[in-house]
This record gives C-alpha cells, sequence and structure tokens, in this order.
C-alpha cells in the first residue's frame, strides 16, 4: 500500500507553518534529502524551510548532529535512540520549531535478521521537548521505501502541526 502526501497536502502544511510562523528542519539518512526535496518542490517554502541534513555516514551523524558514537554503537543507527538524538541535534543547528529525522534500510542490500530491508525509524519533534519516534516496516523497492517513509514523516509532522493550529 502506497502512502501518499499530495502537493495539496503540502500547501496546506506550509500554510499552517506559515500561521504559526514556524519553520521544520529535516535531518534525513535512508531518505537521501527525498523529504527535503518535497518540501522545497513548493514555491516560496524558504519562509518555513531553512535548511535540513543528510546525514548517510555515520560519522556525520556525530560530527553534525552531535550524535553520540556509542549510542550508534550500543543500538545501531536505525533505533529509537540514534533518531532522537538526530531531532534534538537538527533542531538545534537550524534553529527550528519542527523537524522531521529518518534512519532505516531502504535496501536492496544491508537489511539484517533483527533490521530487515524496509525497516525505518521515523521522528517528529518541536522546539518545546516533543518527541514522537517510531519504527515502521516498508515493503518494495528502494525507492518505495524512500517514498513511504517520505510521505509517512510528511503526514506525522503535517497532522501535530494541524493539532498544534486547533488548540
Amino acid at each position: 500500500m502506497e502512502i501518499v502526501f499530495t502537493q495539496k497536502d503540502m500547501i496546506k502544511f506550509q500554510n499552517n507553518l506559515r500561521v504559526l510562523k514556524h519553520t521544520i528542519t529535516t535531518a534525513e539518512s535512508c531518505t537521501g534529502g527525498m523529504i527535503a526535496s518535497k518540501i522545497t518542490s513548493i514555491s516560496g517554502s524558504s519562509d518555513i524551510f531553512h535548511g535540513g541534513i543528510i546525514t548517510y555516514a555515520n560519522h556525520i551523524k556525530e560530527q553534525e548532529l552531535g550524535v553520540n558514537k556509542d549510542t550508534m554503537i550500543k543500538y545501531g543507527v536505525v533505533s529509537h535512540e540514534v533518531v532522537g538524538e538526530m531531532l534534538k541535534g537538527v533542531l538545534k543547528k537550524f534553529n527550528a520549531n519542527y523537524a522531521i529525522a529518518v534512519s532505516g534500510v531502504a535496501g536492496p542490500t544491508g537489511g539484517t535478521q533483527t533490521k530487515p530491508v524496509g525497516m525505518v525509524v521515523i521522528g517528529i519533534a518541536d522546539n518545546k521537548g516533543f518527541f514522537d519516534v517510531h519504527t515502521y516496516h516498508f515493503k518494495g523497492s528502494r525507492i518505495e521505501v524512500q517514498k513511504q517513509a517520505t510521505y509517512t514523516s510528511l503526514q506525522k509532522i503535517s497532522k501535530f502541526v494541524q493539532n498544534c493550529l486547533d488548540k
């Protein structure tokens, strides 16, 4: 089942951020910048998205986001703990109100018994201490896993921002 986040959904999401006068940032591993690309595909998105980072290599997660090397060793890169640290690091780095962080195994190689191809950890957070991190198991080719992770993360953050507006 393909998860979809349409251009109309993206425009609504960005308009909600504008109403709140808030920004979003991304820390991406297995999606390789696809989330940031979807955000910036809308003209004028620079007022709600100042930047994001692709931390594909572990040493870049450590160097650019402050992810603890011991955390990566103890829990593995595809873990709630690492994604949580990615969220904290990217919120600080870009001084944003909201963040998405993603780490996973897009495949077709790289999977293990405990972390199979299609396993993706997606986290969303705000700069007030809210963190929501979950593990997903997507099916399909590498690009299909990346797309599902991208759309799922955008749906999650969009729903959270909408809830902030509704309060």
